[in-house]
């Protein structure tokens, strides 16, 4: 998989090679699936929706089938809650991390999550939430931007490529389950890079 060179917010000012990819909903009837590309337009992953017991969950999968990430809404609480789990082979269903929304302040939206990884924060950068940045340690690993012109979802995700992919790829697909999916029930989408479409759209602003 391709990837590119960016500056990342790093102690030791180094360059950090990124990856990019798009995630598209597939619109079927009472399933949220989606098809996740690469930045060179490849099916990269595959996730799938499944109603169990009246509990939603998701599976994120290679193009060959093969499981990497389960989704799961965790019990009620006053706020949204979802744990992620390993579905690789050899590891299935092992917690990877917990997300959990916090309260919200002056329309900025919060989460946090606790992993095997280390703690992560997502936070939106503007009022309408159309642009998320993901930091670990202080540091930028990740970023979400939303446009607002498109027939169904679309996400636009640029990772740091140390990180795991799947699982930063995971976090987005619960972002869209919390905010524009269980709350606002109506048709979202993100692009990738910046919303301003004159920008450069594999642009990071770290």
């Amino acid at each position: 998989m391709a990837s590119a060179m960016y500056p990342l917010t790093d102690p030791n000012k180094q360059n950090i090679p990124t990856r990019r990819y798009q995630i598209r909903e597939k619109i079927i009837l009472f399933a949220d699936n989606f098809i996740i590309k690469d930045e060179m337009g490849q099916d990269a992953y595959a996730v799938r929706s499944k109603i169990v017991s009246f509990q939603k969950s998701f599976h994120i999968e290679d193009m060959l089938g093969n499981g990497m990430i389960k989704i799961e809404q965790g019990f009620p609480h006053l706020h949204p809650t979802y744990n992620i789990l390993s579905a690789r082979h050899g590891d299935f269903c092992r917690q990877l991390g917990v997300l959990k929304q916090q309260f919200e302040l002056l329309f900025h939206k919060k989460f946090n999550i606790d992993s095997v990884y280390g703690q992560y924060c997502l936070e939106s950068l503007d009022i309408s939430a159309h642009s998320f940045i993901l930091t670990k340690n202080g540091r930028i690993v990740a970023t979400i931007n939303k446009t607002y012109f498109s027939t169904s979802d679309t996400y636009g995700v640029e990772i740091a490529a140390d990180e795991d992919q799947a699982f930063i790829l995971a976090i987005v697909i619960v972002l869209d389950q919390i905010l524009y999916n269980n709350y606002n029930g109506s048709n979202r989408s993100f692009q990738l890079g910046s919303t301003n479409r004159n920008s450069n759209p594999f642009k990071l602003n770290f």
